[in-house]
């Protein structure tokens, strides 16, 4: 009996929240953020200087003064020859004529070819909406902004031999998650109720 009241008093003030302006105290829900630490504050920040890289030309210390440097720049990652050959010649399928010729030349030189892995991201996430229906699970709406850099530099020696750079310049996503149980509804969706037996 006492289940029955509990779940009737969760609905009951479930449908009082629906009827709240849904934008009311919205600073009072969570928010949260994953910022890589980075030498770049934008997206494009990142690119302008990932564009003056020049292979063939671009030294490793003009790197460095670009800002790629894996042993004073956060977040970079420095791959050896032996994890280069497994990042492009992942099976037998392909070959090493069938990738760029600054990659092959590179590969020549086998313990003098390494490479820089950047991999940068930004991701602010905040809730907004009715607090109520988001404390209670019935509807949390969450807005997500930021941006994503991706890039990889191939040096043979103390030269770049390639690269390529990838990403998100503009991350904007609302997530909108309803659980028209509330509190009865698991992750899933599958309602508590049906499967306490009640």
């Amino acid at each position: 009996m006492m289940k029955t009241h509990r779940i009737a008093s969760i609905l009951i003030l479930g449908s009082l929240c629906a009827g709240c302006s849904s934008g009311s105290n919205s600073g009072l829900l969570p928010s949260s953020k994953l910022d890589t630490k980075t030498n770049w504050s934008s997206y494009d920040e990142a690119k302008r200087s990932f564009d003056a890289i020049i292979p063939h030309h671009t030294t490793a210390e003009d790197l460095k003064r670009l800002g790629y440097d894996p042993f004073t720049t956060p977040n970079i990652t420095l791959l050896t020859y032996i994890e280069l050959l497994r990042r492009f010649l992942p099976n037998d399928s392909i070959t090493k004529a069938d990738l760029d010729e600054g990659i092959q030349d590179c590969f020549a030189m086998k313990d003098e070819c390494k490479a820089y892995e950047i991999s940068l991201k930004i991701r602010h996430e905040k809730r907004f909406g009715n607090v109520w229906l988001d404390l209670l699970t019935f509807r949390r709406k969450t807005k997500v902004t930021g941006w994503e850099f991706n890039a990889f530099i191939v040096l043979k020696g103390d030269i770049v031999a390639y690269k390529i750079s990838g990403g998100k310049p503009r991350i904007d996503e609302l997530i909108d998650h309803k659980k028209p149980l509330g509190p009865l509804q698991d992750i899933e969706g599958n309602s508590i109720v049906k499967a306490a037996g009640w």
